[in-house]
């Protein structure tokens, strides 16, 4: 991607790039950004260019990083005034455990497992939903 300003860091110009999909819907609120490798292939950029528009997107609420996760479009934005915000709802069940998640939690297939499902809605529609599973007992 070539620089289109003169003299504008590179980090700034990737930053955004990301915002403009971010704020028209490219990337959506609670979706993951595509990789670091993904970005610097895209961008022609290193990793810890790369690395500085996220902190500066993260800084201005855009986007959140959760370790092992990755970086997802924030459906928390600063900008949403009362009424605007997102609501979550929050769901939990006891679900048997399936050979994959067994293997994880290194537990017997059709042992019991706790699903929290959290569902975010953004004026109504389904902006994300985040399923997370632990044993029965443990606090989260």
């Amino acid at each position: 991607m070539p620089t289109p300003h003169y003299g504008q860091p590179r980090y700034r110009v990737i930053a955004d790039e990301l915002r403009r999909r971010i704020e028209s819907g490219v990337i959506l609120p609670g979706s993951l950004l595509p990789a670091e490798s993904a970005l610097t292939a895209e961008f022609r950029a290193s990793r810890g260019t790369i690395r500085q528009a996220i902190a500066v997107l993260r800084d201005e609420g855009l986007v959140a990083t959760e370790h092992g996760r990755g970086t997802y479009a924030n459906p928390y934005r600063p900008e949403n005034g009362p009424g605007e915000g997102p609501k979550v709802e929050t769901r939990e069940r006891q679900v048997a455990a399936d050979p994959e998640l067994a293997a994880l939690f290194g537990v017997e297939v059709g042992e019991a497992l706790v699903e929290q499902q959290n569902v975010t809605l953004m004026n109504g529609a389904v902006g994300a939903v985040i399923r997370t599973y632990r044993p029965p007992g443990a606090t989260q």
